[in-house]
């Protein structure tokens, strides 16, 4: 929780819905540490809503991004500084996004080593509204099979806490929210399984967030190729 507090800290952000801001984390934590500790054990404590904030996009829409209250964010990364070594050992080593020691330039390098091997025609997998629909029960499933039942409860409260817009409440039956200290760790662990399943077909890809890159010799291999990916992408995820 020390080393959470302090990346949370050095990452600095604005306050989510409760305006606890990041300045005043230290004596938050300070006065009710053990309380909180105390909840997360028994279970029962309960995360509160994230802030829903639209960010433009170059192409004129919007990005939702979920704002954690600080304390969320502090038991958040938490999760995550235990979880990512366990689930670094699963990944492909195709995936750039949002991993330890890995970068978008790397993901770019890998593409062009492709392109110079002529492989020189890719299809473009870019899921639509991946992280507004992820469906909850498959990601706690696959997550499941690595850690205990405490953390699986608290993951699960995450997932589902709301969001709060203009003041209101709704509800988050799918999806996981951008802007958390999670949402990264967990869209990787959700997008994995796919990853594995090019792997295991021996196709030349690369992964960056929810954007993947196949590569095929030929025009008539990608597009022979095209359709069976797509449902394989939509499988994976449902």
């Amino acid at each position: 929780m020390n080393q959470a507090y302090k990346r949370v800290y050095r990452n600095k952000g604005a306050s989510g819905v409760d305006g606890v801001s990041v300045e005043e984390l230290k004596n938050h934590l300070r006065k009710h540490k053990d309380e909180l500790c105390a909840k997360i054990r028994k279970r029962n404590y309960q995360p509160a809503p994230a802030l829903r904030v639209e960010i433009p996009k170059e192409n004129g829409k919007t990005r939702k991004l979920g704002i954690p209250t600080v304390v969320d964010r502090v038991i958040q990364q938490a999760i995550n500084q235990v979880l990512s070594p366990i689930f670094e050992k699963q990944f492909s080593d195709y995936s750039y996004g949002f991993r330890p020691r890995r970068s978008c330039e790397m993901a770019i390098t890998k593409a062009l080593e492709y392109l110079n091997d002529g492989y020189e025609w890719v299809v473009d997998i870019d899921l639509e509204r991946f992280f507004d629909t992820v469906h909850h029960d498959k990601l706690v499933r696959i997550i499941s099979h690595t850690k205990d039942g405490d953390v699986m409860s608290l993951i699960r409260k995450y997932l589902v806490s709301g969001v709060m817009i203009q003041g209101n409440y709704e509800d988050t039956p799918i999806g996981t929210p951008q802007g958390g200290n999670l949402s990264t760790l967990l869209s990787n662990i959700m997008l994995n399984e796919l990853d594995q399943e090019l792997e295991g077909r021996g196709l030349r890809f690369v992964r960056y967030a929810d954007d993947r890159l196949i590569f095929f010799k030929s025009e008539k291999a990608a597009i022979e190729c095209l359709l069976p990916l797509q449902r394989l992408s939509r499988r994976n995820l449902d």
